[in-house]
């Protein structure tokens, strides 16, 4: 089985401990809160002959004690071991908002600092592996059922040994651009099934809505040009060895156009060699 490992870390309450349980959900073996001095040693003994073959990693701002030598542990290891690292985030107010929530306190805060001076500390702390990830996601706008969805699209391949992984992803514009998307499309071009009463209510998944939305002959034509799009991609994007690829679809408000038109590109696109997900940011 193809080795695969993989260093979910960012900053507290972006939604690491959900990552790392969908990589297990995939097959992975997970450690979380690993000292950056263990690292080395932890990948070396679980790749040795017979033992596992993928392995995923949480770091965080606990052992930020370690970060001064985390070039000195990771670069080395990249160069002998293929290692995918994703870093989350998120805005400000969402991290505030989250912590609030739970009631839990943020690791740096002391009690009598402000919540907001903890995350700009973990920020400057963390730039290191910000600048050294392969990804960077901001779960601002993420549910934990989400982001679970991105990650095992993103590293299903690992176990189903895929060339690439393909999420399609809808969202509504009025509620901000999704970060990190590789093609954005914009579909507000379509008439509005929310101006229709009897389809207001709806969703984009459902069977009146889609109705509506494809018996139109510009989504008709627009399905077949975007279609036509991919597929001359998708391959040029496999070839150049490219690992995972996002694609956004939005419309007003994320609820009827963007994921009508998701599903049925997830359904058209099937004859490639990719892992697919569809994801209505929105709904």
């Amino acid at each position: 089985m193809k080795q695969a490992i993989v260093i979910i870390t960012g900053l507290s309450g972006s939604g690491k401990t959900v990552a790392l349980r969908a990589l297990e959900d995939i097959g992975f073996f997970c450690v979380d809160n690993l000292p950056v001095t263990l690292i080395k040693l932890f990948i070396s003994r679980l790749t040795r002959k017979g033992g596992a073959a993928k392995i995923g990693i949480g770091i965080d701002i606990r052992e930020h004690e370690f970060f001064s030598k985390i070039d000195s542990v990771l670069l080395p290891l990249r160069k002998k071991y293929k290692i995918e690292i994703v870093f989350l985030e998120a805005e400000k107010g969402v991290l505030v908002r989250r912590f609030k929530e739970t009631r839990r306190p943020h690791p740096l805060y002391t009690g009598g600092s402000d919540i907001e001076k903890s995350i700009n500390k973990e920020k400057d702390i963390l730039a290191p592996l910000r600048t050294m990830a392969d990804r960077v996601v901001d779960t601002s706008s993420y549910t934990p059922h989400q982001l679970r969805e991105l990650v095992t699209s993103l590293f299903s391949r690992a176990v189903k040994n895929r060339a690439m992984s393909l999420t399609l992803m809808s969202f509504g514009y009025k509620f901000g651009v999704p970060q990190n998307v590789d093609l954005l499309f914009d579909v507000r071009f379509i008439p509005n099934p929310n101006f229709v009463p009897e389809l207001k209510g709806l969703r984009g998944i459902d069977a009146p809505v889609k109705k509506f939305v494809f018996e139109k002959p510009q989504t008709k034509q627009f399905i077949k040009k975007l279609k036509g799009l991919l597929d001359f991609l998708i391959p040029l994007y496999i070839k150049e060895g490219k690992t995972y690829l996002t694609v956004g679809i939005g419309c007003t408000g994320g609820r009827h156009r963007s994921p009508a038109i998701t599903e049925k590109m997830a359904s058209l696109i099937k004859e490639h060699s990719v892992e697919i997900s569809a994801i209505h940011r929105d709904l």
